[in-house]
């Protein structure tokens, strides 16, 4: 059964960083496309950062240029690199593995994905 952990979550002040980790389990995903997304209270989830099987990234506006997301495929490890932190970024961050998308793109939406964690909390403070 696939299973994915995230941790790396915290309290934070503006301007400071974190990483994010996700560790998939339960089969093998590197033919995957992953991602990750927040929900903040009252707010629908949205899209922050998804990686293709080989490597293509994208991007919300509202995190280009402060976040960079990666995978390790031989430890089928997830990163989330959060720098410049703002307020609005608090959130529960959730990784998420999608099976069937393309090689080269990214899954873009919550359909193309499979699999969900249960989210790692990220509180940044003013």
């Amino acid at each position: 059964q696939v299973q994915l952990v995230e941790s790396g979550g915290g309290s934070v002040q503006a301007g400071g960083s974190l990483k994010l980790t996700c560790t998939a389990s339960g089969g093998a995903f590197s033919s995957c496309g992953l991602g990750w997304y927040r929900q903040a209270p009252g707010k629908e989830r949205e899209l922050v950062s998804s990686i293709s099987p080989h490597g293509t990234t994208t991007y919300a506006d509202f995190v280009k240029g402060r976040f960079t997301i990666s995978r390790d495929i031989a430890k089928n490890t997830l990163y989330l690199q959060m720098s410049s932190l703002k307020p609005e970024d608090t959130a529960m961050y959730y990784c998420a593995l999608g099976r069937n998308g393309g090689r080269w793109k990214p899954p873009l939406v919550e359909r193309e994905y499979n699999y969900w964690g249960q989210g790692t909390q990220v509180t940044v403070s003013s």
